[in-house]
């Protein structure tokens, strides 16, 4: 069955207000990507492809708060011409994770989301703060979402106006790096060239 628009909105958001989301809360067709143990961070709709139809951009994490460096996976939904809902990337070591923030906590901001694409927030730190945005666009030619920018920002509290920024673009700082493949920790220099 498909959800009707009226009632995604409704579902965003009663998501948006509650901040995380079990998965019965979910429509069902998205409830078999959610194991057990797992609540929903965000759950957005929007065309990321230029194809006309919506995709569905889904984050989740496990509920057990003694493991805040497990993994946070983004799970990108795409849907074919007849409305089935099919698995189009995944991706678990493309959101930073609970304690990655520092002392500021968890640095995960949400997602922006532009035509073609959507960007990853994070910020965190302590009286060094950082701010690290992850970009990937839809790829005609490989029929996927790819790096396209990471921009980097830090500053000391005591100065904020003398920060540093960084904007990392391929081919200079990265090669080809489809988002299945990401890793925060391990993207710099990396991808085919």
């Amino acid at each position: 069955m498909s959800l009707t628009l009226s009632r995604m909105a409704a579902l965003l958001a009663l998501l948006l207000a509650t901040g995380s989301y079990a998965a019965e809360t979910l429509p069902a067709e998205l409830r078999p990507f959610v194991p057990k143990g797992y609540s929903v961070l965000s759950l957005d709709e929007v065309d990321l492809n230029r194809d006309g139809r919506k995709e569905t951009v889904l984050v989740i994490e496990a509920d057990d708060t003694t493991n805040d460096e497990g993994p946070r996976s983004l799970l990108l939904f795409s849907r074919t011409p007849a409305g089935k809902l099919t698995l189009a990337s995944r991706n678990d070591k493309a959101i930073l994770c609970r304690r990655c923030g520092g002392i500021f906590g968890d640095p995960y901001e949400g997602m922006d989301f532009q035509a073609g694409g959507f960007t990853l927030l994070h910020y965190g730190g302590s009286n060094w703060r950082w701010r690290l945005d992850i970009r990937f666009a839809w790829s005609r030619r490989d029929q996927t979402w790819q790096l396209v920018e990471v921009d980097t920002e830090s500053f000391h509290t005591s100065d904020p106006d003398n920060g540093k920024s960084r904007r990392y673009r391929p081919p200079r700082d990265f090669g080809l790096i489809n988002l299945a493949d990401f890793d925060y920790e391990n993207w710099e220099g990396r991808g085919k060239r």
